[in-house]
């Protein structure tokens, strides 16, 4: 199977600069080891307009949202296309925000399709400008996709301009949702406001904590996600580096949490994932160097993890 890399070098939707330099880490990464992989495989490059962070933000609740939104539009229009050619697409993304691109981009391939989400994240991600307590969008990919605005737990009183982007996101690729919402899995979420979990317990999200996956085995786990997952023609696995230990790692992403995975059951759990055959597409995201306590481990460590199952999707 080829794989096609889309190269999405974008922070705005972040809170902290610095995730925009995360493909170029993997990329040093990759020379540094004599490992040839970014000239293996065929890619694109996003257009970008990481400048605009420097703009006066005009939407308290949903900052940079009109930038953001073009920036998901744009990767979606990626991966859609990638798709449609019978690739595999890998997304590199700066921060989480762009999420909500790919998986429009998915849905715009496959409209007909039921799609599963997995989500390695510390973090929810399924806030929505209603309920953000800092208004940064990459908290809020998930809700977006889902077509999820928690009003019933709103804590924000947003902007009329907000609401109209906010309703484009939703609308981004098809119109409305992109999967149900119990297709949605957790693993390793452990960082998250009261707001979010309310939505998760409200649409019976499945989360697997870091704790339960080792207590119980990563097999017993991806299987049973997958019996969940049975109704989906297709999977998509989200893998944003804040799901491993910020302190057997690194410290090199925007919101670092400890007690997450350690990186070889990262690839155990992508790999499992891969092994049902309906993986479609994949994102690693939320590497930022400029924070990394231990030179570029966490690029080096994401990589390794690319690599690895890179290797798998290939020889398919």
């Amino acid at each position: 199977m080829n794989i096609e890399l889309i190269k999405n070098r974008s922070d705005i939707g972040a809170g902290t600069r610095g995730s925009d330099m995360g493909v170029d880490a993997m990329e040093i990464a990759a020379i540094n080891a004599g490992n040839d992989y970014f000239h293996r495989h065929a890619y694109v490059d996003v257009e970008t307009h990481n400048e605009t962070i420097y703009q006066k933000n005009t939407f308290t609740f949903a900052k940079r949202i009109e930038h953001v939104y073009g920036q998901c539009a744009r990767v979606a229009k990626a991966v859609k296309a990638s798709l449609v050619q019978g690739n595999f697409p890998i997304v590199l993304s700066g921060d989480h925000s762009s999420a909500l691109g790919t998986i429009s981009g998915i849905k715009a391939a496959f409209p007909e399709k039921k799609l599963g989400i997995i989500w390695l994240d510390a973090h929810a991600d399924i806030h929505s400008p209603y309920t953000s307590p800092s208004g940064n969008i990459h908290g809020m990919p998930l809700a977006a996709a889902l077509g999820l605005d928690n009003l019933e737990n709103r804590i924000n009183q947003i902007e009329e301009g907000t609401i109209t982007y906010w309703n484009s996101m939703k609308d981004l690729g098809v119109a409305g949702p992109k999967a149900e919402p119990h297709h949605l899995n957790y693993f390793g979420l452990r960082d998250f406001e009261e707001e979010e979990m309310r939505t998760i317990q409200r649409h019976n999200i499945p989360v697997y904590r870091v704790e339960e996956v080792r207590y119980r085995g990563i097999n017993a786990c991806v299987q049973e996600c997958l019996e969940e997952l049975q109704a989906c023609d297709m999977i998509y696995v989200s893998f944003d580096v804040d799901s491993m230990d910020c302190d057997s790692v690194s410290y090199g992403t925007g919101t670092p949490v400890p007690t997450g995975f350690q990186a070889h059951e990262i690839s155990e759990i992508i790999d499992a994932f891969w092994q049902s055959g309906k993986v479609i597409c994949m994102e690693w995201t939320e590497i930022n160097p400029l924070l990394d306590n231990k030179g570029n481990l966490m690029a080096e460590t994401a990589f390794k993890v690319l690599d690895q199952i890179s290797e798998k999707i290939s020889s398919f």
